[in-house]
């Protein structure tokens, strides 16, 4: 980390080392760079050479696959191609055009290296870099906080260090779910309110895997509930919503339930904002609908202000919170139970949510139960039932409910030609297969 190890000082230690320890300088450089972690002393000097050019903006690799950065290309491509705040700034700052070689470009440069391939052969040898951001990353994947604390110790200033993309250790400890590690990072300095390049901060993190307690501790810990990640109105509150993460959203809402939109006051289940709002000519019904996906998994969408799409979205967002009071409303005011907004309709977002008192009422309100649309990323969703859905996630409850409606048990996706029994065995689903053979 900048200031931590300094080369010209690592030089002489190794000299004066050499004169005390009566070996040859070589050997003094070795042991100072094992001290360090370091399996060797080039290594130890690239890696302080690389730290002291690129100081605080330096990204340092820790994943050890290749594909995973250019999977992180590609999504940095999509964030600026959707004009998250921020992304297209390290294409501006390293001259490179919005394609994916120019992503590759970017991704390398933002790691200190001057070529993709430079980068590519760099992570090859990670596992055994010595880098101490590398090692607190392991650390964090083993769940490991005494491995984790003794390298805070070392290195202070990983707390403050980005990660490929603009990641650091806090929010990688958020995905993991281990608590232990995320309270270690804050007491040591950790930044609750950083976001990455995407914008999205550990808040975000904690929304998107419904973890209750790290929402709490972060929360407490003075985490800001009102920026926008992936998208204009992507707040912590609205991922939360999309996946219909109920007891995440029920605490964010007490902080802020900024953007405030229709799709906002459906999720909640807010029947008195949800009929304000359906007022002819809202402003804020479709406004600060920028965010529509929590990664680039799901396909490039641009989101219209047209009130038919602003209801039928929002009767999708109130299906997977099982919202029944809000379903009502929105069929009421227009809203098109079989619509498929993006990539998904109600009905397939209530059941693969396992949401049955919504599917009962999507199903009373006109639903088509067995209605093929699209339903996540390309590779996954074509020409999906509520059925496939529901037998993937193990939604017992709605396999019943939709069988009992008229459900096609032997209906196939678009795209592998496979019936929701499959679908079932594919999803490691052992209960819902049988039901579904029994029926």
């Amino acid at each position: 980390m900048p200031g931590e190890l300094d080369l010209e000082q690592l030089r002489k230690r190794a000299k004066e080392r050499a004169r005390t320890e009566g070996v040859k300088l070589t050997e003094a450089q070795f042991r100072i760079a094992r001290d360090h972690g370091f399996p060797s002393w080039p290594k130890l000097q690239a890696y302080v050479r690389r730290v002291t050019e690129h100081g605080e903006t330096l990204q340092h690799p820790y994943h050890q696959d290749v594909e995973y950065y250019a999977g992180r290309a590609l999504g940095l491509l999509a964030s600026a191609e959707d004009d998250t705040p921020g992304a297209k700034e390290p294409f501006d700052r390293w001259n490179q055009p919005l394609t994916r070689d120019g992503a590759r470009v970017v991704v390398a440069r933002e790691h200190g290296f001057v070529s993709w391939r430079a980068l590519r052969d760099h992570v090859k040898s990670l596992v055994d870099s010595g880098e101490p951001f590398a090692r607190a990353y392991r650390a964090i994947e083993a769940r490991d906080p005494a491995q984790l604390e003794t390298l805070l110790g070392e290195f202070p200033g990983l707390v403050s260090a980005r990660g490929t993309n603009g990641n650091d250790l806090l929010g990688m400890a958020g995905a993991t779910g281990d608590e232990r590690l995320s309270r270690l990072l804050l007491d040591h300095g950790a930044d609750p309110a950083r976001g990455n390049v995407h914008g999205w901060t550990p808040l975000h993190q904690a929304a998107y895997s419904n973890q209750p307690g790290l929402l709490g501790m972060l929360l407490e810990a003075g985490a800001p509930t009102d920026v926008s990640a992936r998208g204009d109105g992507g707040t912590p509150l609205v991922v939360a919503l999309f996946w219909g993460h109920r007891t995440a959203a029920k605490m964010l809402a007490e902080h802020s339930r900024a953007p405030g939109n229709l799709r906002v006051a459906a999720g909640l289940g807010d029947a008195d904002l949800l009929r304000e709002l359906l007022r002819p000519g809202h402003p804020a019904a479709g406004a600060h609908r920028g965010f529509y996906r929590p990664h680039s998994g799901f396909p490039h969408w641009q989101p219209t202000d047209d009130p038919a799409e602003v209801r039928n979205e929002a009767l999708s967002w109130a299906a997977r919170n099982d919202r029944v009071a809000a379903v009502g409303i929105l069929v009421e005011h227009g809203a098109d139970v079989d619509a498929d907004v993006y990539r998904g309709t109600a009905l397939t977002w209530a059941a693969a949510r396992g949401r049955s008192a919504a599917v009962r009422t999507l199903l009373e309100l006109g639903a088509d139960v067995n209605r093929a649309g699209t339903f996540g990323g390309p590779t996954h969703g074509e020409g999906v039932t509520a059925l496939h859905l529901a037998a993937e996630n193990g939604r017992l409850d709605v396999i019943r409910i939709l069988v009992a409606a008229g459900a096609d048990l032997g209906a196939r996706d678009a795209r592998y030609g496979s019936t929701p029994e499959v679908w079932a065995e594919v999803g490691d689903q052992p209960a819902a297969r049988d039901l579904l053979r029994s029926l």
